[in-house]
């Protein structure tokens, strides 16, 4: 979104909003709720496509518009992943936690033992301030152990080498909203980068990871616009960084995806080893499984017995749909996506074949197996992905609604709600309703992409009855939103409910 859109959208915010609000309290003078949302879609963006369905806490339809159709849901689609994993793994969580589990290990080796990272998906940390699924504390047991390592093994074969997944946009592969997706996990496979004035006329000050190598061509200006970009080729690490900074602006910060998230975890655990004093006198050797078919069964590397060995267990299962749902984290859906294939039950699996264990398909594949299990017509979605940034995905509204009518009934249901961000206080809802009457009373999946805005979950109307709802936008055109019309609309269905 360009930045001049802004303004132009709180003041379109703010009149829907008013609008709803200013609806007349006698019951024979307010105008009917389908007639209300149709003006409040009227004022969208021309050309933008709707798909809208609300029912009430017994079922029956409360407003419906297109529910049908098929919209691309952006990251509507991890409501769906996080059902899905809940599903599966909450009946067996130990075996879910083991086989997501991280190993540093050290085996031996022909001479010197080799220093093996093996990844199962939990998501490691190199903070300074990090007390639970520490890379540090891992690479500090090594330390206790040996003086003198071999090579340093990086291992994300837990996981077919499936990076991106297929309708995924180029562009946002360099960012952290397309970071790779690997068995490895160090800091969400993200990197910070901060750029800061230098004295006019000469270049900005970068700071960055020496994981890159950094061109720089940023010119402080005295006058004039910060004005920055960096672009980098995909399974390149050379890194530039453009464009112009004012001497008295703030830092400016991105964060970078990685394209190799094994090879970067080996980088950074050579790094970890040297700084403890252990020497490495081998080189990074990196294992990723490639793809080899559906139904197929890859080949695994042979195993040698470590003779030390640390492990890390992923995030509880809670944690990591929290984690997935509140600030919609794309990197640990599409783990987690990757997790629930390879825990899935066989048995349990529709359609045609499966994929391989650790692989996009294995993943997507026991997805629709609980999509069949909750009744929801297979006509009603598509997926290609577990995160949303697929422009191949699609769902219609009533899928949506069908998947949270569902899954408020399931053992889990509540843990699952309890993801969601909520209006005007957390996650990606925090400053949307505020000041309205639905502060606190919606639990909502957000979903931004190319086009496209979406929100689906609960909400309370005013007779404090909850609804299931989806209200999804697609063919938004330019830089536009339809963020304020999907808020209106869900305004004026909480104040006639």
């Amino acid at each position: 979104m360009c930045r001049g859109t802004v303004p132009a959208m709180r003041r379109l915010a703010l009149f829907l909003t008013a609008l709803v609000l200013a609806q007349p309290a006698t019951a024979q003078t307010v105008t009917p709720l389908a007639e209300q949302v149709e003006t409040i879609l009227s004022l969208a963006p021309a050309g933008t496509r709707f798909g809208v369905l609300v029912t009430d806490d017994a079922g029956r339809e409360v407003l419906a518009i297109n529910p049908d159709q098929r919209f691309i849901p952006a990251s509507n689609t991890k409501l769906f992943t996080t059902a899905a994993a809940l599903d599966a793994m909450t009946s067996d969580p130990l075996n879910a936690e083991a086989k997501g589990a991280t190993t540093l290990a050290l085996v031996p080796a022909s001479g010197l033992p080799d220093v093996v990272l093996i990844g199962g998906g939990a998501a490691l940390s190199t903070a300074g301030d990090c007390i639970r699924r520490c890379l540090g504390g891992l690479v500090s047991g090594i330390a206790m152990k040996v003086r003198k390592v071999g090579n340093v093994i990086a291992d994300d074969t837990a996981f077919a080498d499936q990076r991106w997944s297929p309708g995924m946009s180029w562009n946002n592969i360099v960012t952290d909203s397309g970071t790779a997706a690997s068995a490895l996990v160090i800091d969400d496979n993200e990197l910070p980068l901060t750029v800061a004035p230098g004295q006019a006329g000469q270049a900005g000050v970068i700071a960055v990871s020496p994981y890159f190598e950094v061109q720089n061509q940023v010119v402080t200006v005295a006058q004039g616009e910060t004005k920055l970009a960096y672009d980098r080729a995909v399974g390149s690490r050379n890194l530039r960084v453009f464009g112009t900074i004012r001497t008295d602006a703030l830092p400016w910060r991105e964060r970078l995806g990685i394209d190799d998230p094994a090879d970067y975890a080996g980088w950074t655990l050579r790094e970890g080893l040297v700084a403890r004093g252990v020497k490495v006198a081998g080189k990074i050797i990196v294992r990723h499984r490639a793809l080899r078919g559906a139904g197929s069964v890859a080949a695994q590397p042979q195993q040698r017995v470590p003779n030390f060995a640390l492990a890390v267990m992923p995030a509880p299962l809670d944690e990591e749909v929290a984690a997935i749902n509140k600030p919609s984290q794309n990197l640990h859906a599409e783990v987690l996506l990757r997790r629930l294939g390879l825990i899935a039950d066989a048995k349990n699996l529709t359609g045609p074949a499966t994929g391989e264990p650790g692989s996009l398909e294995s993943g997507l594949a026991a997805l629709r197996a609980t999509l069949a299990k909750a009744g929801i017509a297979r006509t009603a979605y598509d997926f290609s992905d577990g995160s949303g940034m697929s422009t191949y995905n699609r769902i219609s509204p009533r899928a949506a609604v069908g998947l949270l009518t569902w899954g408020k009934g399931q053992p889990w249901g509540q843990t699952w709600r309890s993801s969601f961000p909520i209006g005007g206080v957390d996650g990606t809802l925090k400053r949307r309703f505020a000041g309205t009457p639905l502060q606190g009373k919606v639990w909502a999946k957000t979903g931004t992409l190319n086009a496209t805005n979406a929100l689906s979950g609960y909400v309370q109307g005013a007779s404090g009855r909850e609804m299931a709802f989806s209200i999804l936008a697609n063919d938004v055109p330019d830089d536009a939103s339809a963020v304020p019309i999907i808020d209106a609309v869900l305004l004026a269905v909480a104040a006639a409910n």
